[in-house]
């Protein structure tokens, strides 16, 4: 049967539908990357993104299609995590655009929406690399120009674009060698081909549970992880009791007036402001004594939705508590011998922000510590093993007092998800610096002078990162050939910045043969890190092996905590 155009419903049936294949193939997907690590989260880091974007798809019952639009780039944009997570965001942010402007959809509408995504994905990544997922939403994109001339049939137009996305992506190990070697196509592209003929699927009419089921697990975080410092939470004080979060559907789109107006309110009855606007959504976030006033008010522009009050008085002092019972436990303290809790002071004045904070992401208890030593005001634990979203981002913003402030992404995996948080902020200068490694991020720190201005630490920081070389030593997950080095399963792995520097079966020898490759004469300092499951004895018994074979450095040995990564190690 010829179909010739979809209305709203019948496309957030096939987004949901492409959302959903997207997760079920996320582990086929994960395992395309090419470094055989065992962090590997392209399929996670993009169903993610979708999932994001879905369930609020998915709430919506009869969806025009401008309102289901706004759903898909928005939630798709607040949940972006990771590279490939935030140019799939990028792509239905330019989709959506096109399509918002009609009540159904035909092939030329679509076409239009597919040329303007891929304009609007290239021109987010600063350096747009061939081979990846970007060259695959442009060859369907292409296609998808041809076949307007061609036919009226969306089945046959798209099963032509998804024939011509497949070829392409079966194409980009010539167009990256490292895809070759590794045997893999794009693991990006592959996702974005799989959400793709999901949405196909369901165009065709195929049976598909739409339901949308999200994990419990906590936004930018691992299980049982906290995403904040808890010593610094546990002992703020709290002015404004209630952490008030929602979204406004707009009846109308809101003045840059109106927007200003609205936050000027919002200062006069909290503080932790975060007013994100565009033409039919306003996010809202503010820490208030009174939540009911920050929604009537919001109330005036539209319908609110996504409401989230959380009572932070209330959750420090059960983290406070907990986090005693912990110090206590460890300390043999028996119950009779803890200290009663002092009145907590209710009046306390707002202190003013500071003019320069810190949000670093970070992979390990140990590690969580020493940024705190360093002066970071949040932190946000995710790294490898889970990329934090944009949205992490914005509310780790939102909750450092500071009129600047910087962010450590410590992975280059998450500078994109940063960036974009910084593009969203507006009542905060928000500096990104492009740290790709735990070692650079603390050298970001160390060159952190406050009586700088935010300019000259920026420079100075930036400049900085080049002077200190990077190591992380792990295990392979799969059989591979990666910088003409043939990799086993369960192998140890030492990696570099710019690449694989060693591979052994044993520890210690894949350890000393990644410094050979990363000291030399001009090297003086070096960190070792060591992770979870590396014993301190084991961590200094390694530390003395270095200085050993090269006895012009200084070797510090550091406890970081961090899962996966037995060893992360900085030369300087």
């Amino acid at each position: 049967m010829e179909i010739t155009t979809i209305n709203a419903e019948a496309l957030a049936k096939a987004f949901l539908a492409g959302a959903k294949n997207l997760e079920a193939k996320k582990e086929w997907i994960n395992e395309l990357n090419v470094f055989p690590v065992p962090d590997g989260d392209t399929g996670t880091n993009m169903s993610m993104t979708i999932l994001s974007a879905a369930k609020e798809v998915s709430a919506m019952e009869h969806p025009t299609m401008s309102a289901l639009a706004k759903a898909i780039s928005s939630g798709s944009l607040r949940g972006a995590r990771g590279n490939s997570g935030v140019i799939l965001s990028q792509l239905f942010r330019g989709f959506t655009k096109v399509i918002a402007e009609y009540d159904e959809i035909n092939v030329q509408i679509l076409s239009d929406a597919f040329e303007r995504a891929v304009e609007t994905a290239y021109k987010a990544v600063m350096k747009p690399k061939e081979g990846t997922i970007l060259t695959v939403a442009k060859g369907m994109a292409k296609r998808a120009s041809e076949m307007v001339d061609e036919t009226d049939d969306l089945i046959v137009f798209c099963e032509a674009v998804i024939r011509a996305g497949d070829h392409v992506l079966s194409k980009t190990p010539d167009m990256l060698p490292v895809l070759k070697q590794a045997g893999v196509v794009d693991s990006g592209g592959q996702g974005l081909m799989q959400v793709m003929k999901g949405a196909l699927d369901s165009l065709k009419g195929k049976e598909i549970d739409y339901n949308i089921e999200l994990s419990a697990q906590p936004s930018g975080m691992e299980e049982g992880r906290a995403s904040y410092n808890l010593d610094a939470q546990a002992a703020q004080e709290i002015k404004f009791a209630y952490c008030t979060q929602f979204l406004i559907m707009l009846d109308r789109p809101i003045t840059t007036r109106q927007e200003n107006e609205f936050k000027e309110y919002l200062e006069s009855i909290g503080d932790s402001i975060v007013v994100v606007a565009d033409d039919e959504i306003v996010k809202v976030h503010v820490h208030t004594n009174d939540p009911g006033m920050a929604m009537q008010r919001g109330l005036t522009y539209g319908s609110l939705t996504t409401i989230i009050i959380e009572n932070m008085k209330l959750e420090r002092d059960e983290k406070l508590s907990a986090l005693k019972e912990k110090e206590m436990q460890s300390a043999g303290i028996s119950e009779a011998d803890k200290p009663q809790p002092a009145k907590e002071q209710e009046q306390q004045e707002e202190m003013p922000p500071k003019d320069m904070g810190f949000i670093s992401v970070s992979i390990g208890e140990g590690i969580n510590e020493i940024f705190k030593g360093l002066g970071v005001d949040h932190i946000i634990e995710g790294g490898q093993t889970m990329n934090p979203s944009t949205e992490d981002m914005l509310n780790a913003i939102a909750a450092v007092n500071a009129q600047t402030v910087f962010i450590l992404p410590n992975n280059k995996n998450i500078i994109l998800a940063a960036n974009q948080a910084a593009s969203l902020t507006e009542d905060k200068k928000v500096v990104v610096i492009p740290t790709k490694t735990i070692p650079q991020g603390i050298t970001a720190l160390i060159n952190f002078i406050p009586d700088s201005t935010p300019e000259e630490n920026e420079e100075r920081m930036n400049a900085e990162l080049s002077n200190v070389k990077s190591g992380q030593v792990t295990y392979a997950v799969r059989d591979t050939v990666i910088d003409d080095k043939e990799i086993k399963q369960d192998d140890y792995m030492g990696i570099g910045d710019d690449g694989i520097l060693s591979v052994g079966q044993e520890l210690t020898a894949t350890v000393m043969d990644m410094m050979g490759q990363l000291i030399d004469e001009d090297s003086a300092i070096v960190s070792v890190y060591y992770g979870e499951d590396i014993g301190e004895d084991d961590a200094n018994a390694i530390a003395a092996q270095i200085e050993e074979k090269f006895s012009d450095v200084e070797v510090e040995v550091h406890y970081g905590g961090q899962p996966i990564y037995y060893y992360v190690v900085s030369v300087e």
